[in-house]
Order: structure tokens, then C-alpha cells, then sequence
């Protein structure tokens, strides 16, 4: 009975990793039928090649960019690519000013937008709004002001007074569809700005910026909720400020709220356009607004992302824009498979030599981690737009070792009980019980590092401790749900169970001196240096307890002898 009892444990447990399979299998085979995966990893900039976009600050006469600027700009613009879908991108520095974005394979133009309109977000109250010109426009100069005349000074970015007789000009002439919005970012924030609307149907004179985008902490779309709190069926855009944003606001919407018409409206500016220009309500003091209208899902989450990956300290232009080979990652991928075939090579042959045919197990073993990884690479290429770098590779190369050395842990449990005197299948379950406790720390130990170093890092180091995790969680799934089962199964076969000298299980080559409850092995005939091998090998293996207790006994009877 309990002979069957462990054939049908290691049964369920192959089953187990059977349904894992037919999963990944059965993931990756949708994708691919549906046109939208392949049964092949995507690849990464460095082994694919793809584009590679550098983005240059629009600075004002006398302006510079800072460090700290520079790095905030990096890491929305990161959050942009992320957010498309698009992994393994890199996102650099480049000569102290510019920024480099490289984007494996082809890009969709999507993606490509969101890089290339790396305005600042801005907020600024609305002095005038109206219908934008449908036919081209004369300019219109600006009425000479005597030289004595006074000019009102504003009270605030609301004032009517920001409206110069030059603005005003520039504001009937404007031509929304010709509108060259590449200086937009220049422009003085403490001086009024006569812009369009995105899709060029109303122009603006805007009051100085009030509240910058960089004050935005987050924002998200979806149903607005009913008095009642239920859910309506219209789509807003909510907003969260940061402590400076909050304050800022609560300053703008209380003084916005008490002005008539066009006046009563903020509008939020991205790369030189109106994106939204809603009414004020009330006053928000919270930090919290709500921004609603003629929102449908898509364009109410398109703005929430505005808002939310548009916030840039400094504007962008595109200074060059260009299809990179990967050549040099190629290569270096053939290298690395190269050693990594050296280096699986030489566990095979060690693990032959050590455990003879006991060995073969931690062939298929990593073969079938092999394939397992490859699917759950595949099937997250497929699903969230993995692409695996040179350092996704190295991470899987490590892994070779990580998966190796948990092998050699369970067999060599299996052995040290064997030692012990129990029998072949008794060893296997009391060896899988302290080992199985050892793996799991020392994975637990991989996956928590793998972890750390992904949040922590950027770029390619990321790719290295992506697979790095994955490998360790399909490591624990083999040494589970396939060597031990298979260890199972083995040790109720004559060959392993007798202990053949070429099973790598021999009890007698292994110094074991116990077979069964309370029946030591009968000696057996061997020469001396044969004896000594045998001595020297079992004392070798014996833990540091066991070697200490018994170097103990000894000083206790050779005490014993002296009195």
C-alpha cells in the first residue's frame, strides 16, 4: 500500500506539471493564432536592433538645464515607453543636455507620439476663448499706445489687464492650423500665451502658469460617481496633486470661481495646445479635482496619460531620429551561448561522473527547465510585450548553476541516508524532507535579490534580474514536480533500489554500514587500500556535527583508556 501510495504521489505531481505545460502551451498557441504572438521570444534592442530617437531641450536665451531636471525628465519619458507596452526600451543621458530613447524592433507610431511630444504640462487660467479662424488671417498690427499712456498693472493671472494691445493681435491673427507651437515651451511663464486648442478648432489668450505639471502625483480616468455614489455612466479624468500642486489649486479654483464667462475656466496646456479647458465648479482644496464633460473611455484615459506622463520640468524637440543595427549584440549573444553550452557541458559530465547514471536525472531535469523557462518566456512576450535582452540571457545562463545546484543537494541527501542504512525508497522520501527545506531557502534567497535589484535598477540590469526570477520559480517547479517524483518512481526499479555499482547509489562504494532496523551489513572482503578509500570517503562526508561527535567519542575513549 505504501508503495502505491508513491507511485500515485509522484503520478499527481508529474500530472501537476503536466497542466503547467499545456497552460504556457495553450497561452502562447492563442497569441499565435490570433496573429498577435509568435512561438519566439521577442528581442531587445541589443540582440534586435530597432529605433533610436535623441530628444534635445528647447531652452530659452540664457537658460540651462539642470542635473536634477534632466533626471526627472528620464524617468517620465521611461514611464511613457513602459506605459505603451513596450519593454527592455532604454532611456539614457547623452553629452549632459540631450536624451537618448532606444526602442527595440519597429514601434508603433503610438509609441512614437508619446516620446516625440515631450512638452511641458502647464496650467493657466483663461483670459479669452473663441471660435479659432476657418480661413487664413492678414496679421494684425498692433495699435501704437502713446507714450504717456499708463499701463494697468495685473493683480493676479486672472486680470484682464495681461490683455496688451499686442496680445490682442496676435490673437485675432492666430491661424490654428498653422499654428507653430515648437517655441511653446520657451515661452515665459510669468507672461500670457496665445495658443489653440488640440484639434484647432478654438483659440486662447492664456493668463501666466499658475500651477505647473510637475505637481501632478497622479491621474486616472473612469465613471464618475452619482450623488448617491453609484456610478454614472459618464467618464471624467481624476487628478491628485502633491503637497505644493494642492495648495497652488485651492488658490486658483477659489479666485476662479468667482469670475463670469470664459474667465470661470483653467486650461491644461500640453506641447503648446489647450488639451482641456473645463469650467470651475467649486473650489478644490483637497488636491482631488475632478475633471469631466464629453468624455468617452478612450479619450478620457488618453488625457488622464497626458496628464499623468506629460509633466516634463523642461520641453523636447526630436534632433534626430534613426534605425539601429544590433550587430554588436549578436555577436555577443553568440559568445554567451557558446559558454553557456561549455558550462552545461561540464555539469553534465561532472554529474555523469559523480552520480554515474544517477546523473541522467539532472540532465532531463534542466532540459525540462530549459523548456518550461522558454514557454514562460514566450507566453510573457506574447502577453505583456517582453523582450529579452543580452542580460535577460545572462540571467538565464546563471540559472543553469541555480537549477544544477539543487540537484546536487537532494541527491546528496538521498546518499548521506543511505549512509545512514535506510533503504533506497525510505531515503528518497526522509532525503526530500531536508532538502526540499534547503532549495527553498536558498531559492527564496535568489528570488528575494532578484527582486531588489529589479526594482532598484534601470535598463538592461533590469532584464538580468527579470529572468534571474523567473528562473528561480521554474527551479522550485522542476525539483518539485519532476526530479523528485522521478527520484520516486526510480527508487521502486531493481536497478537503483539494489544499489548496481553504475546507479551512483552503491551503498557499500558509499561507506554505509546500516541496513535495516536493528541489522548492521555484513563485512564485506576487501583489501586494505580499498578499506582506507572507503574510511577516507565516509569520513569525508560526514557533516561538521558528525565529525565533531565522533572526534568526541574518540578523545572520550581514548580518556578512558589512559585511567
Amino acid at each position: 500500500m505504501a508503495k502505491r501510495s508513491v507511485a500515485r504521489q509522484a503520478a499527481r505531481s508529474l500530472i501537476w506539471l503536466g497542466v503547467i505545460f499545456a497552460l504556457l502551451v495553450g497561452g502562447n498557441a492563442l497569441a499565435v493564432f490570433g496573429q498577435a504572438g509568435s512561438w519566439v521570444p521577442k528581442l531587445a534592442l541589443d540582440l534586435q536592433g530597432g529605433t533610436q530617437i535623441i530628444l534635445e531641450p528647447r531652452l530659452a536665451e540664457n537658460q540651462s538645464v539642470s542635473e536634477e531636471q534632466l533626471n526627472q525628465a528620464v524617468s517620465i519619458i521611461r514611464q511613457r515607453v513602459d506605459s505603451s507596452g513596450v519593454a527592455e526600451a532604454e532611456v539614457t543621458t547623452q553629452g549632459g543636455e540631450n536624451i537618448v530613447v532606444g526602442i527595440p524592433g519597429e514601434p508603433d507610431q503610438a509609441t512614437l507620439e508619446r516620446i516625440r511630444s515631450s512638452a511641458k504640462l502647464e496650467f493657466r487660467p483663461v483670459l479669452i476663448a473663441g471660435a479659432a479662424n476657418t480661413e487664413p488671417v492678414e496679421p494684425v498690427e498692433a495699435p501704437e499706445s502713446p507714450d504717456d499712456q499708463e499701463r494697468v498693472e495685473p493683480t493676479s493671472a486672472s486680470d484682464l489687464a495681461w490683455i496688451t494691445p499686442e496680445i490682442d493681435a496676435e490673437y485675432q491673427s492666430i491661424n490654428c492650423f498653422e499654428l507653430d507651437t515648437s517655441g511653446a515651451n520657451v515661452a515665459d511663464p510669468n507672461l500670457p500665451l496665445v495658443t489653440c486648442s488640440q484639434d484647432g478648432f478654438e483659440r486662447f489668450i492664456l493668463g501666466p502658469v499658475e500651477v505647473g505639471g510637475e505637481s501632478i502625483a497622479d491621474a486616472s480616468s473612469g465613471l464618475i460617481a452619482g450623488p448617491n455614489g453609484a456610478p454614472t455612466n459618464d467618464y471624467g479624468v481624476f487628478i491628485e496633486f502633491d503637497s505644493e500642486g494642492t495648495a497652488g489649486f485651492r488658490e486658483v479654483t477659489e479666485r476662479l470661481i468667482t469670475l463670469p464667462g470664459v474667465q470661470n475656466q483653467f486650461a491644461i496646456v500640453l506641447d503648446g495646445r489647450v488639451i482641456s479647458a473645463p469650467r470651475t465648479l467649486a473650489a478644490i482644496t483637497d488636491g482631488n479635482p475632478q475633471i469631466s464633460g464629453n468624455f468617452t473611455q478612450e479619450s478620457a484615459a488618453i488625457l488622464a496619460d497626458q496628464l499623468k506622463f506629460g509633466a516634463l520640468p523642461i520641453g523636447f524637440q526630436v534632433q534626430s531620429s534613426e534605425t539601429i543595427s544590433a550587430t554588436l549584440g549578436v555577436s555577443q549573444l553568440q559568445s554567451g551561448l557558446i559558454a553557456a553550452l561549455i558550462g552545461l557541458i561540464l555539469v553534465v559530465l561532472y554529474s555523469l561522473f559523480q552520480y554515474r547514471l544517477l546523473g541522467l536525472v539532472t540532465v532531463f531535469s534542466l532540459t525540462t527547465a530549459f523548456v518550461l523557462s522558454y514557454f514562460v518566456i514566450t507566453y510573457l512576450s506574447n502577453a505583456q510585450g517582453y523582450r529579452l535582452s543580452l542580460a535577460g540571457v545572462a540571467g538565464l545562463i546563471v540559472a543553469i548553476g541555480i537549477t544544477a545546484d539543487s540537484f546536487i543537494v537532494f541527491f546528496e541527501r538521498i546518499r548521506d541516508e543511505l549512509r545512514d542504512g535506510r533503504m533506497l525508497e525510505s531515503a528518497i522520501q526522509a532525503a526530500w524532507k531536508r532538502a526540499f527545506r534547503t532549495i527553498l531557502a536558498s531559492d527564496a534567497v535568489s528570488f528575494i535579490a532578484a527582486v531588489t535589484l529589479y526594482l532598484l535598477a534601470v535598463g538592461n540590469v533590469r532584464g538580468f534580474a527579470f529572468t534571474l526570477g523567473v528562473t528561480t520559480v521554474v527551479d522550485l517547479i522542476i525539483v518539485a514536480l519532476f526530479t523528485h517524483p522521478v527520484m520516486q518512481l526510480l527508487g521502486r526499479t531493481r536497478f537503483f533500489a539494489s544499489g548496481h555499482p553504475l546507479s551512483g547509489l552503491d551503498p557499500q562504494a558509499l561507506g554505509a554500514v546500516y541496513r535495516g532496523r536493528a541489522r548492521f551489513r555484513e563485512p564485506v572482503a576487501v583489501d586494505k587500500t580499498a578499506r582506507e578509500r572507503s574510511r577516507g570517503e565516509a569520513k569525508r562526508r560526514q557533516t561538521i556535527a558528525e565529525r565533531k561527535a565522533a572526534e568526541a567519542e574518540a578523545a572520550d575513549r581514548g580518556a578512558g583508556r589512559i585511567t
